[in-house]
């Protein structure tokens, strides 16, 4: 910044005049133009006008809906995706695995081949949802009204798909049930090592305040997703300009204390992570690969509409959504205590998977799991190593037993571990590392 022809003019006031976008830090410093302008005249005025930038119509989609996409409702979720159905993407979990760990390939880049329960397996999953429909009702209450009492009175629930869209779908039927409140929700994809849907983010910030924005999860493990929402968010900022979006997630459960909004701290059996698409209203993982997704694209999914025989997204819901007005008090109570209390993270969980990950000569985080869910998502979608069960976990971890016998994977009790259990993915796997069934892996 420069002025001539000021000093010695004898000028009573000097105005500086600049556009929105030059009134910087720079321009306010102390060796700034209006510092030096100071000396040279009694009064220096700024003036700081609008800077123009041209109005672009948006030309992202609108979100995607059920039943055209999704075996979910349309006004339960949007999704902020484009729909891949029509493109195979499924690999075999050995392979996948082969190439994510030699750096050939992201696991966002294809999908696992989607896990068929068994007739058994899907009694295990009823049983625990009739078991635990109760205490999953009682955590949405609580964390919808921490979000609604700490963050915003009308929230716009951004679900993290696809893992957190059946609890963001959950705090909007609260808020409607305890408040009459008619949320918006949408999901989005992120992906560890390559950020948060950016176009997404645009979409909302066109539309919403991001102010009102409230990221949704289903739990946490050891907080990778946490930390990388938090990184994205400030890279978005940098380079968009836009402001106002929290990387404060909440959680349904939040096992490694990662997070400050939850609604419980418990490591249970959520029965969403049971299942893959057919408890996330048949959507797969979401898919970003270069040459399907551009840069002025949202990421992708597929709608797996061939397993609508087998889909139970809606009965796992409304089996939750129906132990509403038995859990309100407590829910609401618990909620109130929460708020009075620090909930600051301690990030226990983070400490404990690199602890483990030396213990075993793992060697790297990414590869233990931590957690009831993330345990269940190893056993259904990688090369399972090795199985951490706490001492006396019980019925918690029945459906991880029955999948790790049918993967011939060991499951070794270990006192004193912070999470009920911890799925390890094969340290060095190769397809040479199975054994001669092609299921069970040694060290």
């Amino acid at each position: 910044r420069y002025a001539y022809n000021v000093a010695g003019a004898g000028f009573d006031a000097v105005v500086a005049v600049v556009d929105s976008a030059g009134d910087t830090p720079a321009l306010h410093a102390p060796d700034g133009l209006l510092a030096r302008l100071a000396p040279h005249t009694p009064r220096v005025l700024l003036a700081v006008i609008p800077s123009y930038a041209p109005e672009r119509p948006s030309m992202l989609p609108e979100p995607l809906r059920g039943p055209a996409f999704s075996s979910y409702a349309p006004e339960e979720v949007g999704w902020l995706l484009q729909d891949l159905s029509d493109v195979t993407l499924e690999a075999p979990t050995e392979e996948r695995e082969e190439a994510i760990q030699s750096g050939g390939a992201h696991y966002a880049e294809s999908l696992p081949v989607e896990y068929q329960p068994s007739e058994q397996y899907q009694e295990l999953f009823h049983a625990a949802l009739k078991e635990s429909a109760a205490r999953i009702a009682q955590a949405a209450g609580v964390v919808t009204e921490t979000v609604l009492a700490e963050r915003s009175p009308r929230p716009v629930l951004v679900s993290l798909a696809r893992a957190g869209t059946p609890v963001g779908i959950l705090m909007r039927r609260w808020a409607q049930h305890r408040h009459g409140l008619d949320l918006p929700h949408y999901a989005v994809s992120i992906v560890r090592g390559r950020g948060i849907d950016a176009n997404a983010l645009r979409w909302l910030a066109e539309h919403h305040d991001p102010r009102d924005v409230v990221f949704v999860d289903g739990w946490t493990g050891k907080g990778a997703i946490t930390r990388e929402l938090a990184q994205a968010l400030e890279e978005f900022e940098k380079s968009d300009g836009v402001t106002g979006f929290s990387p404060e997630i909440a959680v349904l459960a939040d096992p490694g204390s990662c997070v400050s909004t939850y609604g419980t701290r418990e490591d249970f059996l959520i029965p969403s992570a049971c299942l893959n698409s057919t408890v996330s209203g048949l959507i797969s993982r979401t898919v970003l690969r270069a040459d399907l997704v551009g840069p002025h694209d949202f990421h992708g999914a597929k709608f797996y509409r061939e397993l609508a025989a087998t889909d139970v997204s809606v009965a796992f819901l409304d089996a939750v959504s129906a132990r509403f007005p038995e859990v309100t008090d407590a829910a609401c109570a618990q909620a109130k205590e929460l708020l009075a209390t620090d909930r600051s993270p301690t990030w226990e969980g983070w400490a404990a998977v690199e602890r483990i990950s030396e213990e075993y000569a793992i060697h790297d985080v990414n590869l233990v799991k931590p957690g009831v869910g993330e345990t269940t998502r190893v056993m259904l979608r990688r090369v399972p190593w090795k199985v951490l069960a706490r001492a006396g976990a019980g019925s918690d971890l029945d459906h991880v037993r029955l999948l790790a016998e049918q993967r011939g994977v060991p499951v070794e009790e270990v006192d004193a571990l912070p999470y009920t259990c911890v799925g390890l993915i094969h340290p060095k796997y190769t397809r040479g590392a199975t054994g001669a069934d092609g299921k069970a892996v040694t060290r």
